[in-house]
C-alpha cells in the first residue's frame, strides 16, 4: 500500500504519522498519508521564507511565463488529475474534470497579473511632487482547504498568491491528499523555484502549527463555519491576514411563472451533483404557491432518474459520500426530518448498493419547516428539502432569516422579480435562473453572514489585493537651481 509524502522545497518529505486514505466507492483504504507535525510545518515554512528571499522580487514576466507553463501542464494532465480526485473523493469523473476546469481558470486569470498589479500616478499634485502607489507581496501565504474540492478550492489561493510573489504552504484535507501532490510536481516542471509551492498533509495539529507560525503572514480557509471562526481568531490573534469561508445553507426559490421542467433539472443537478459535498450545492428548493405541487412531482420523478454508482464508471452521474460518517449522517438527517412531520417523497437509503462503498441515493423531503433539522444544519449530502411559501416576500424573508448567506438562486421569467430578488437578498452570491452561482475567476468569491468570518473574499481583484500589501510615494525632484523652502504648517496641494 503506498505512503503519501509531504513535498517540501521541491522534493518528497517523508516523516510524521500516517492516517488512511479511503477509497469511497468500495470502502476499502487505498493508501496511508503521512500527518505533519510542528517539525514538518516548520521545516515548510522554512522552504518557503527561503525562496521569498528571491520570488518576492521576481519579474512579473518571469512569474507570468512560468504560470503560462503551468496552465499548459494542467490542460495535458487534466485526466490524471480527475481520476486521482475521483478515487480519493468519489466524484464522478466528468465533475472532477469540471473542478479542474474552474480552478484552471483562476491560473489564467493570475496570468494577467501584470496588468492587475499596475499601480497609480499623480503628476505634479503640487509643485515638482507626484504621488505614485504599487502593490508588494506579504511573505509566506498558507492555505487550508476541505475535501471537497482537492482542486479548485487550494486553486482559489496558491495561484494568487504565488502571482503577486508570494511563497506558499498548502495543507490540503488528509482524506484527499494526492492531487496536491500533483499539482507540486506540475508546478516544478513548469520552472517554479524550489519552495515557492509546498505541501504539508496533516489535520488539527499541523493547522495549529501553521496558524500559530510567526513567519506565516497570511492564511486562507475553505471549510465549515465554526472551524473558519476557529481559524480567523487563531491567525487574526497573531497579526496574520485572513481569508475565511464557512459553511452554507443555499436556496433556490422557484416562481410560478418559471419553466418548471427546466428548474427541476438544474435544482437536481445542483442538488445531486457531487453527492451535495458542495459548499455551493442547493440544499433548500422554496416553492412560492401554485408552483409546488407541480415543481415536487417533477423533482422527485428527476431524483429517480440520477444514476448512482462508482466514480470510475462513465454511466454514473453521482458517486458515493466521501466516509462511513458521511453516509451515516445523511441518512440519519433523512430519518430525522420524517420523524419530525417532513414527507420523504424519495428515500435515497432505498437504493441497492453492492460492496462496501459509501453509497447513499438522493432524498427528496417536501413540507419541510424553518424549525426542522434538516433545514437548519449543513447536511452536506444529497438531500433536497422543499419549503413551501405564499409569495416571493415570503421566500426573501425566508433567506434572509437564515444564518448562513453564501450563495441562492431565483427561478423566474419575470425580469421585475429577479430583480427585486438580487437586491434585497441578503447573501453574497445570487443566481437568475442559474443554481450554482459560482462567480468566474475574475470576480471574487464570497458570501455574507456566518458563510464568510471577517471581510475578505477570495480570488480576483480581491484576492489581489488580499495578497498584496500597498505602498504610496510621494517625490520631489527639484532643479539644482532652485531653492524650496521647508513650511512648518501641514502640507497641501499648493
Amino acid at each position: 500500500m503506498k505512503t503519501i509524502e509531504h513535498r517540501i522545497n521541491g522534493t518528497a518529505a517523508g516523516s510524521g504519522r500516517a492516517a488512511p486514505v479511503y477509497d469511497p466507492a468500495t470502502g476499502r483504504q487505498q493508501a496511508g498519508v503521512l500527518l505533519a507535525g510542528k517539525s514538518e510545518v516548520d521545516s515548510a515554512v522554512a522552504a518557503a521564507g527561503k525562496a521569498f528571499e528571491s520570488w518576492g522580487t521576481s519579474s512579473l514576466s518571469q512569474r507570468t511565463r512560468i504560470l503560462f507553463a503551468f496552465r499548459e501542464l494542467l490542460v495535458k494532465h487534466e485526466t490524471d488529475l480527475a481520476k486521482i480526485i475521483s478515487a480519493e473523493h468519489g466524484k464522478v469523473i466528468d465533475d472532477a474534470r469540471g473542478e479542474i476546469v474552474r480552478g484552471r481558470e483562476v491560473v489564467e486569470y493570475a496570468c494577467g497579473i501584470a496588468d492587475a498589479l499596475k499601480g497609480g500616478f499623480s503628476d505634479q499634485v503640487s509643485r515638482d511632487v507626484d504621488v505614485l502607489s504599487f502593490r508588494q507581496p506579504l511573505g509566506v501565504c498558507a492555505g487550508i482547504t476541505p475535501f471537497n474540492f482537492p482542486v479548485m478550492v487550494p486553486f482559489w489561493m496558491h495561484p494568487m498568491a504565488i502571482a503577486t510573489g508570494n511563497t506558499f504552504v498548502l495543507k490540503p484535507s488528509e482524506r484527499v491528499p494526492s492531487a496536491s501532490n500533483l499539482v507540486a510536481e506540475l508546478y516544478a516542471e513548469a520552472g517554479l523555484p524550489d519552495g515557492v509551492f509546498n505541501v504539508v498533509h496533516g489535520d488539527k495539529t499541523a493547522v495549529d502549527a501553521l496558524l500559530e507560525h510567526p513567519d506565516v503572514a497570511a492564511v486562507s480557509f475553505v471549510g465549515s463555519t465554526p472551524i473558519a471562526k476557529y481559524v480567523h481568531e487563531r491567525a487574526t490573534a497573531t497579526g496574520k491576514r485572513v481569508q475565511a469561508l464557512g459553511g452554507a445553507k443555499n436556496h433556490a426559490v422557484v416562481l410560478p411563472d418559471a419553466d418548471l421542467e427546466f428548474a427541476a433539472g438544474h435544482l437536481t443537478a445542483a442538488a445531486f451533483g457531487s453527492a451535495g459535498q458542495r459548499c455551493m450545492a442547493i440544499s433548500v428548493a422554496v416553492a412560492v404557491g401554485d408552483a409546488a405541487d407541480a415543481l415536487v412531482a417533477t423533482l422527485a420523478r428527476k431524483a429517480r432518474e440520477v444514476k448512482v454508482g462508482p466514480g470510475d464508471d462513465p454511466a454514473s452521474e453521482m458517486g458515493p459520500v466521501i466516509t462511513a460518517a458521511a453516509k451515516d449522517r445523511v441518512e440519519n438527517a433523512v430519518a430525522t426530518a420524517a420523524a419530525q412531520g417532513a414527507t420523504v417523497v424519495v428515500d435515497g437509503r432505498d437504493l441497492p448498493v453492492e460492496g462496501d462503498g459509501f453509497f447513499t441515493g438522493p432524498s427528496l423531503i417536501d413540507h419541510v419547516r424553518p424549525s426542522m433539522d434538516v433545514y437548519r444544519d449543513e447536511v452536506f449530502g444529497p438531500v433536497l428539502a422543499v419549503v413551501r411559501a405564499e409569495s416571493l416576500d415570503d421566500a426573501i424573508a425566508l433567506i434572509n432569516a437564515n444564518p448562513y448567506g453564501n450563495g441562492t438562486a431565483l427561478f423566474t421569467s419575470s425580469g421585475e422579480a429577479a430583480r427585486r430578488f438580487q437586491r434585497e437578498v441578503k447573501v453574497g452570491m445570487i443566481g437568475v435562473n442559474v443554481p450554482i452561482p459560482v462567480p468566474m475567476s475574475y470576480y471574487s468569491f464570497g458570501g455574507w453572514k456566518d458563510s464568510l468570518i471577517g471581510d475578505s473574499p477570495i480570488h480576483g481583484p480581491e484576492g489581489v489585493r488580499f495578497y498584496t500589501r500597498p505602498k504610496v510615494v510621494t517625490t520631489r525632484w527639484p532643479r539644482v537651481t532652485q531653492s524650496v523652502e521647508a513650511a512648518f504648517n501641514f502640507p497641501t496641494s499648493s
